[in-house]
């Protein structure tokens, strides 16, 4: 009986200081399961950065297309895209930008780059990957 015992305060213990823990650290919290981008055809805009954050934005590239296909950033923010294919080889570039990058099936690739120019580029699949190849395109908007 005494074991009982001492097991359901060493229990109680441990889960309230867990919830401390998590309660004073919030910063711990920071990326986890907070997505920035278009789920659902709307785009969505991500929240003002603070000076030096970056907007990071993670995207899936599968035949034919980039999940979201469309992202909304303003001039002079740094951005962070990490893309990962869902099936086959894939590209991701943006020729305003100077950016080309392949994408192997499961591998996450990050690009980065500051959006020094205002406007509405077009995003494209730059390795053929299949009869909708052509199609494989979204946008990134740059208020």
């Amino acid at each position: 009986m005494g074991k009982i015992i001492l097991l359901l305060v060493l229990s109680i213990f441990l889960i309230s200081a867990c919830a401390q823990q998590r309660a004073e650290n919030p910063e711990s919290l920071v990326g986890q399961g907070t997505p920035v981008g278009q789920i659902s055809g709307e785009p969505v805009k991500s929240p003002e950065p603070a000076q030096g954050d970056v907007k990071e934005f993670k995207i899936t590239a599968k035949q034919f297309q980039f999940e979201p296909s469309t992202i909304e950033v303003n001039k002079g923010d740094k951005v962070r895209l990490v893309i990962t294919s869902l099936d086959v080889p894939h590209g991701f570039a943006i020729t305003e930008y100077g950016i080309n990058k392949r994408l192997e099936p499961g591998i996450p690739a990050t690009i980065e780059f500051t959006a020094d120019k205002q406007g509405t580029f077009t995003t494209f699949c730059s390795v053929i990957c299949g009869a909708g190849h052509r199609g494989m395109k979204g946008k990134i908007i740059v208020h």
